[in-house]
């Protein structure tokens, strides 16, 4: 049986110069899942609008099941305006407040989430009191807990921040995200030396940071692993990292070796890097087929 995966959080409309994609980290992470033939699912919270209903529609034609993303009727649904003038470092301004910051604990959701092999977090759901509220009863429940970091000022405070590292089994983060928590406690401002630092800190299972084109970092109890980077032209980085986090914990299931899950985890964020918007379809034969993975036999 395919293990349950729940990603809770914001989901949302990208507003870029010409056009909108549906987005939010939480969303991208369960879409791209889905693609790796996983049982994911997403607890998240629209407006009774034409933007939500068409969100709704979206996420159903991605394969993702609407019966956890709530429907409020006092916030509109939720919109980010991106800056792509540098492709490489999409900028947002994320509106506030919205229907996501106003996730309810529905009847249903403790068990779902006591149920799920990961329950995937960050800290931008986390902004709002009602949301934050349910994401930490959910947490007091979830067998095991992913938090996707993904830091965007001024949406976070560091005492949150913090605390939603304190729950976290397997955290994801990159370099920018990891230098500066460090700093928050004087810690040192070398990566391998802050993720060992951070690591037992907050006495993480597996710590995996993203360098961007030059590949990625995982510090598990096997010890560091450094994957370079895959040589890409890129079309835009949005989604790559969440496409990033979801070949990682597919990788994870499998059992495979920290080397192995890394490699195919940096693999599956350049490809997607090469592909306009966030949830292009993707799978294993999809990486063959386009030389960033081998077959393996």
């Amino acid at each position: 049986m395919t293990p349950l995966i729940t990603c809770f959080g914001e989901t949302l409309w990208d507003i870029l110069p010409t056009s909108k994609q549906a987005g939010g980290a939480p969303m991208n992470v369960a879409v791209h899942l889905r693609n790796f033939g996983l049982n994911a699912q997403l607890i998240s919270r629209v407006g009774n609008d034409e933007l939500g209903h068409e969100l709704l529609e979206f996420v159903a034609q991605k394969g993702l099941p609407l019966d956890r993303i709530q429907t409020g009727q006092s916030h509109l649904t939720g919109v980010a305006k991106a800056n792509i003038s540098d492709c490489n470092e999409v900028t947002y301004k994320i509106v506030q407040p919205v229907a996501w910051d106003y996730i309810q604990l529905e009847p249903g959701l403790l068990k779902t989430v006591q149920q799920s092999a990961f329950f995937i977090y960050g800290s931008l759901a986390a902004r709002s009191p009602q949301t934050r509220e349910t994401l930490l009863a959910l947490l007091a429940v979830a067998p095991r807990k992913v938090f996707d970091v993904n830091l965007r000022a001024p949406h976070y405070e560091p005492e949150t921040v913090l605390e939603l590292l304190q729950q976290a089994d397997i955290a994801k983060l990159n370099e920018h995200e990891l230098s500066e928590i460090t700093g928050w406690f004087n810690g040192p401002t070398d990566a391998k030396s802050a993720m060992y630092g951070l690591r037992e800190r907050f006495n993480l299972e597996k710590l995996c940071v993203t360098l961007g084109e030059k590949g990625a970092f995982l510090l598990d109890e096997t010890g560091f692993v450094h994957q370079p980077g895959f040589p890409v032209e890129v079309e835009d980085t949005i989604g790559s990292g969440d496409a990033f986090l979801a070949a990682f914990l597919y990788k994870t299931l499998q059992g495979e070796t920290a080397q192995t899950t890394l490699e195919f985890a940096c693999a599956t964020g350049a490809y997607v890097a090469t592909q306009r918007g966030a949830t292009p379809p993707v799978s294993e034969e999809i990486l063959v087929k386009n030389a960033f993975w081998k077959e393996l036999i």
